[in-house]
């Protein structure tokens, strides 16, 4: 499989991400364009589920690369997310030396710790040659690992390279596409930001969750698309623990779809609270009476812009 080129602007990089159905703004765009462009790991920090992860799966459909994802997790250590020696393999081959007389324990040790008993986790599968290009690496929520691990990332993300003691160094022929995701339950280091471009994902205005919608949902109905979404964007202003991310807000509008609505109504809302709401506490807060109050609010001045620009573009298409 031959390597498909990079995007060679901003707007390349935009209308890369629109063929996968994931609709990102300029400044979103810029950024990766440059971290592409410069071979320089982007560091995207932002509430859970604004579409953080889903911009390392959408890159890695464009280009035709290989996804490796790292789940990070409290505890998660080098034999988990770099390499770790066969045991097993390694004490049979201990035993098949002795069995046949091999007392030179030199050599002996420089084939055990060989490659051969080597098992690669993701950021060494990251550094291995592909004839589709280098993969996309994603390390992902970052913020869930320990502080120790990111000190480990600091070879991987300015060299491309880790270190196996017994090996020596291994470094990539060509450094992999490398996106860090944190959500901010803690701060990372300055040391590892420093070797990265960053960027806020923010939670999306009404046009362009508008546009995420339409584009990732294309069977739902217009009418439906803008009153779930200018729901959502009230529900964000309320003072809940947890506000409802893209992701919520796709999956609502497809819950409300599955169960037949073509219209965002009272009892609707109450009935798939718990698709927008993942906390008992803000489900409490949401009573029918503050439902209906969100409902009957006169839409923001960029929800008001957004229909309006989608009933002209309806109004163009029939024309048409």
């Amino acid at each position: 499989m031959s390597e498909l080129p990079l995007p060679r602007s901003v707007e390349e990089t935009q209308a890369l991400l629109a063929r996968g159905h994931y609709v990102a703004d300029r400044a979103l765009a810029l950024v990766l364009f440059l971290s592409l462009i410069m071979g320089r790991p982007l560091f995207l920090e932002g509430e859970a589920g604004v579409g953080k992860t889903e911009i390392a799966k959408v890159l890695a459909r464009a280009l035709g690369r290989r996804l490796i994802r790292l789940q990070c997790y409290e505890g998660l250590d080098i034999s988990s997310a770099v390499y770790e020696w066969n045991y097993a393999a390694q004490m049979v081959g201990i035993r098949l030396a002795e069995a046949t007389g091999e007392r030179d324990r030199e050599r002996l040790s420089a084939d055990i710790f060989s490659e051969r008993f080597l098992i690669r986790r993701p950021i060494l599968q990251a550094l291995e040659p592909d004839m589709a290009g280098p993969p996309i690496l994603l390390i992902d929520e970052l913020d869930r690992a320990d502080e120790a691990f990111e000190a480990f990332l600091l070879e991987v993300l300015s060299e491309a390279q880790v270190t196996i003691p017994e090996l020596g160094t291994i470094r990539a022929e060509r450094a992999p596409i490398v996106i860090i995701t944190t959500n901010r339950t803690r701060e990372i280091h300055d040391a590892l930001k420093r070797r990265c471009l960053y960027h806020w994902v923010d939670y999306p205005d009404a046009g362009r969750e508008r546009e995420i919608v339409e584009a990732r949902l294309p069977g739902i109905g217009e009418r439906l698309a803008a009153e779930a979404v200018g729901f959502v964007q009230r529900l964000r202003r309320e003072d809940l623990f947890k506000k409802p991310g893209v992701a919520e807000t796709l999956d609502w509008a497809t819950a409300l779809g599955a169960l037949g609505s073509s219209a965002v109504d009272p009892a609707s809302v109450a009935d798939t609270l718990g698709v927008l709401l993942k906390y008992q506490d803000d489900i409490a807060a949401m009573t029918p009476e503050r439902i209906a109050a969100l409902l009957a609010e006169e839409p923001s001045s960029n929800e008001a812009a957004a229909n309006e620009t989608a009933t002209t573009e309806i109004a163009t298409t029939e024309t048409a």
